[in-house]
């Protein structure tokens, strides 16, 4: 269970991410000039989340003509490159999201069912919809990798929330 869960329409505050493959770190949750979308992923042992992401993929530059797009995972360097390198994901792939950022994003964390899953407690998906001042204006979780967000319909709505200046929902 959660322990925490980030509101909509407040700041969800700084979390930095190594980036897989290259030197530095993202951040998200800064102000910025442009939207991000923060998606998290179960980790190189999740095939549905594959599939997931090479959909996010092949759709990327529609995701990236109107946000940044950034995916991380608590999966180390090594598993997140193997993963990078055998889909050619080219979108930012992060790796090394530890148990108290996936706490603070309200994130539903998961014991390994055995050692041939993965070797440390992973966060659920997660999809984050952060404006340029840094404050959260959509969020979707769930505990379990088959209930995630439609890309086609997030990025339309997205598309819309963005020209027309939505608020955030949910805030009563």
């Amino acid at each position: 269970m959660t322990d925490t869960k980030p509101h909509v329409d407040q700041p969800l505050g700084e979390h930095q991410f190594a980036v897989t493959g290259g030197d530095g770190t993202i951040t998200v949750g800064a102000p910025k000039d442009r939207w991000t979308m923060l998606f998290v992923y179960r980790g190189r042992h999740c095939p549905r989340c594959k599939r997931y992401l090479n959909k996010l993929n092949d759709m990327l530059t529609d995701w990236t003509d109107v946000l940044d797009v950034v995916v991380v995972s608590a999966d180390n360097a090594e598993k997140a490159q193997a993963d990078k390198a055998e889909f050619g994901w080219t979108f930012d792939l992060c790796h090394g999201l530890t148990e108290a950022q996936m706490r603070s994003l309200g994130l539903y964390v998961s014991t390994p069912l055995s050692e041939a899953e993965t070797d440390k407690n992973f966060a659920e998906p997660g999809a984050f919809a952060i404006r340029p001042n840094g404050t959260l204006m959509l969020v979707d979780i769930s505990n379990g990798p088959a209930a995630r967000p439609d890309l086609d319909e997030l990025l339309d709505g997205m598309k819309f929330n963005i020209e027309n200046n939505r608020p955030a929902r949910g805030t009563a």
